[in-house]
């Protein structure tokens, strides 16, 4: 039998009464928690107690940090301006280092390894451009030259017609365009005079030089630095948002290539048409500016046709004529052949959203920002699909 381990009632509420007095001195001896810390006696205070803790929801307090945080808001926002050419040069890199990535994949699938897919994208990147600054950009500066000097002759013939001729009367548009062409230094009035004409070369070297690093950099760790950026995600979302950032860089680099696709057949095509009209010497050089043009969505394959039309009127009405046909025709193909199929499995989107997107790109960064609005618009997109009506579709 155990009657030896049974304790009586009163010897329980005994011992109890005996461990809340402990309790209690021992409280008083280690003095009472004060917001979390312990209250040390007065006597042990050379500078007397401590007082009580800021109330954090005071208006002062409340107002003081308030203003802190919109201080510290405006400076990072102004930070962010000052920094927005870099930045504008960093996005620029990305784009064109997913662009390129679509070709390092197919290397890669053909058992290629990464680095040396990298380095022979790279050397082809590099030598077309070399090629294109050796081979065509001379032909390119001589037709200019040439279109500059016809452009007088140009401006005599419009000046026949009589309701050119009342519109130089009273605004002397003619007379005016016509001074400034027939200048010497137009190019340089353009940009500001010598030294800001000189200033912007040099800019523009710079840019290009330093977005074709970046761009070497972001393609070669394309890989790491997306994984890197993965895993700042929770481990339980890590793989749904590693695929949806995969599938994002993915449609912008078929964005990309298939942009630079359709202007090299809009490039191309140009070229063998113009060939076989009068303005043949102008060739080159208007092929160029039509596939430069056609990169810009919506209004970029409309402007270089305007521009090559009224340069092919001005040389002869015939082939003014003809292009207009032309190009009439050659935007309908490209709008309803080339242009879904090269993009309809990166990018396929509504109209309506991309023009307003092409709009909104525009109003905010101009030329640039309507390159980049269509697959921003896209990954946008298909994250509202999969995330944000995934979640609605639960409740």
């Amino acid at each position: 039998m155990s009657f030896g381990r049974r304790r009586t009632a009163a010897q329980g509420e005994g011992e109890s009464t005996a461990g809340q007095q402990a309790g209690e001195s021992a409280v008083v001896d280690e003095g009472a928690l004060v917001d979390g810390a312990a209250a040390v006696p007065a006597s042990a205070l050379p500078y007397g107690e401590l007082g009580a803790p800021f109330d954090r929801k005071s208006p002062f307090y409340l107002g003081f940090v308030g203003g802190l945080g919109l201080l510290l808001a405006y400076w990072l926002f102004q930070a962010l301006i000052g920094i927005g050419s870099v930045l504008m040069l960093v996005v620029v890199s990305f784009f064109l280092a997913a662009g390129l990535n679509p070709s390092v994949e197919f290397l890669e699938r053909r058992g290629i390894r990464r680095s040396y897919a990298c380095a022979l994208v790279i050397v082809a990147a590099l030598g077309m451009l070399a090629l294109f600054v050796v081979a065509i950009v001379p032909v390119i500066a001589d037709q200019i030259r040439t279109l500059t000097d016809n452009a007088p002759i140009w401006l005599d013939q419009l000046e026949e017609n009589k309701r050119v001729q009342e519109l130089n009367e009273e605004y002397e548009i003619v007379d005016k365009a016509k001074a400034f062409v027939t200048d010497g230094d137009f190019i340089s009035t353009l940009f500001g005079g010598a030294l800001g004409f000189g200033l912007k070369i040099v800019s523009a070297l710079f840019n290009a030089f330093i977005i074709i690093v970046l761009t070497l950099y972001f393609l070669a760790s394309l890989k790491t630095t997306t994984h890197a950026v993965y895993r700042l995600a929770p481990a339980s979302r890590r793989d749904r948002v590693e695929k949806l950032g995969d599938k994002i860089i993915s449609n912008i680099g078929g964005y990309v290539s298939g942009a630079f696709v359709v202007a090299l057949c809009a490039g191309i095509t140009s070229l063998i048409f113009l060939s076989f009209t009068e303005v043949r010497e102008y060739a080159v050089a208007l092929a160029f500016v039509v596939a430069v043009l056609d990169v810009i969505p919506m209004i970029g394959a409309t402007l270089g046709a305007v521009v090559v039309c009224a340069i092919a009127f001005a040389t002869d009405v015939k082939s003014g004529i003809a292009a207009v046909i032309f190009y009439v025709v050659y935007q309908q193909v490209e709008n309803y052949v080339i242009y879904p199929r090269v993009m309809g499995r990166t990018v396929d989107l509504p109209g309506a959203v991309i023009v307003i997107a092409a709009l909104v790109g525009t109003a905010l960064l101009g030329v640039v920002g309507a390159l980049l609005a269509i697959p921003a618009a896209a990954a946008v997109l298909l994250v509202i699909r999969e995330v944000v009506v995934k979640q609605q579709d639960l409740r």
